[in-house]
């Protein structure tokens, strides 16, 4: 354990270590925030098509779950503090390059750099906690500080958006500069330096970043592609992404110094926490991608009035700090986790009737049951997938939660995309309409599989004493790792 832990509480050296990561969180947050809100200002200025819009979120989020894995093994390999400080700078560089775009392509490849920079800096910030703070209660609250952080940088970011796009989109890029620059100079001050990590007979699997990454894109690439290429075409693209991925797993149980031991996925609650994560993030990315596009450009709002009309999913910020700990501790991490989806799952079906004309008070049901469902379930979610794995893999388990999000995100845009675009036979309001109905379709199904999977959590272990935020493994160890003994308990160190 690092000398963050040396007692068990949080004193005034661990408030500090922790405020300039929940400000990196919070910097995450905010950024896809302002974007989402400024996509129709976007499109009407660089003339971008619905399915290149889509690439200007999905770059970012592709480019962050595809390097993820990688920088989780980065942080492991080159040390925590060092990857957060660098790839922190990188981010910085990016954002700012974004606002100065002038044709989509340079937009969309600024936006992938900024999500690798983020992809490197998350992992590293998240094992900077994990491996900081106790497992335990002293953990648990510090990932939920740092959950609630991300979804206040959310929230505050809807706000902020919809005021820099009023002003003009190019300031959603040029204000996480300054803030990332304010970070920065706080990290360089606060967080502790470590002793490098001995790498005697380690490599960065370079060819499994290679070929994982090559597959994300492929898929998600395929999956876009579905409303606008041949069924060919895109089933091509799509085997072509399968096939990376194979050859990902093969090189990975060949690897001496695997990218992801295979092992890991002998965790039952991590490969279910990790799932629910993905498909929940295909749900939350691709519902809000739609409901900013039916409110700008089907109902004519303004960036302003969006942004305050989608502020009420933030209600996360507030409940994740408060509530979500209290129903940890009463409840457990598995209840809580399907309480949250079930309510993820009620808020996309009430919006499945959507009409041409409805009013801030039918919509607004359906959004504030999606920020509480976020509440319950992203903080929840982190904690079980980090929890029960030794230190020296902290940073691989962060890069598998959050290529996991991430992945998830980039597929949800892309599938509500696609299913938009080919429901949506002309481009008068009504077939608009009908392109957002079948599209949020895709949220609902996600949320009814992600809540079906977390329902596996809530089997009790053998043995007595079982906690209820710790539950064994299932069948899906089994079909992740064939051959490999069942594993019936997390270990818990």
């Amino acid at each position: 354990m690092t000398a963050l832990s040396t007692s068990s509480g949080l004193d005034a050296r661990k408030w500090g270590v922790l405020l300039v990561l929940c400000g990196a969180i919070f910097l995450e947050g905010i950024d896809v925030a302002m974007l989402n809100v400024a996509l129709p200002s976007i499109r009407a200025d660089l003339g971008l098509s619905t399915g290149e819009l889509q690439w200007v979120m999905s770059a970012y989020v592709l480019g962050y779950g595809g390097f993820m894995l990688l920088g989780g093994r980065a942080a492991d390999l080159f040390g925590r503090r060092q990857m957060f400080v660098f790839w922190l700078t990188v981010f910085l560089l990016f954002s700012g390059l974004g606002g100065f775009a002038t044709e989509g392509w340079t937009l969309i490849v600024a936006r992938f750099v900024t999500g690798v920079a983020a992809a490197f800096m998350t992992p590293a910030g998240l094992s900077i906690i994990t491996t900081g703070f106790a497992e335990g209660p002293e953990r648990n609250r510090a990932l939920l500080l740092y959950s609630g952080t991300a979804a206040g940088g959310f929230t505050i970011g809807l706000v902020a958006g919809g005021l820099l796009t009023a002003l003009g989109w190019r300031w959603v890029f040029f204000a996480p500069v300054v803030l990332s620059f304010l970070i920065l100079v706080a990290a360089l001050a606060i967080v502790p330096k470590s002793e490098r990590p001995d790498r005697t007979g380690k490599r960065v699997d370079a060819a499994g970043a290679f070929t994982v990454t090559a597959a994300l894109v492929l898929i998600v690439l395929g999956v876009e592609r579905a409303a606008h290429a041949g069924f060919t075409t895109s089933a091509g693209i799509l085997l072509a992404g399968l096939a990376f991925l194979v050859a990902f797993l093969v090189i990975e149980r060949r690897s001496a110094e695997p990218l992801v031991r295979m092992g890991v996925f002998r965790n039952g609650s991590l490969v279910r926490a990790n799932l629910s994560a993905m498909l929940f993030a295909a749900g939350f990315f691709g519902f809000q991608f739609l409901v900013v596009l039916y409110l700008q450009e089907l109902r004519d709002w303004s960036t302003l009035q969006t942004s305050f009309a989608m502020l009420v999913i933030g209600v996360d910020a507030i409940l994740s700090p408060t509530l979500t700990p209290w129903l940890v501790n009463r409840f457990g991490n598995a209840k809580v986790i399907l309480g949250g989806l079930l309510l993820a799952v009620l808020a996309y079906g009430l919006f499945l009737p959507l009409g041409a004309d409805w009013s801030y008070a039918a919509m607004f049901p359906g959004l504030i049951i999606l920020g509480l469902a976020f509440s319950l379930a992203y903080g929840p979610l982190t904690i079980v997938a980090t929890e029960g794995i030794a230190e020296e893999e902290q940073g691989l388990a962060g890069g598998l939660l959050y290529t996991a999000f991430q992945f998830g995100a980039a597929l949800g845009l892309s599938a509500v995309t696609a299913v938009s675009v080919s429901a949506t036979r002309a481009e008068t309001p009504a077939a608009l309409l009908d392109g957002y109905r079948a599209g949020l379709l895709v949220p609902f199904a996600a949320a009814v599989v992600a809540a079906s999977i977390s329902a596996f959590g809530l089997r009790p272990r053998r043995g007595a004493g079982a906690a209820p935020s710790a539950p064994g493994g299932t069948a899906l160890d089994a079909v992740l790792d064939a051959g490999a003994e069942r594993t019936d308990t997390v270990v818990a160190r």
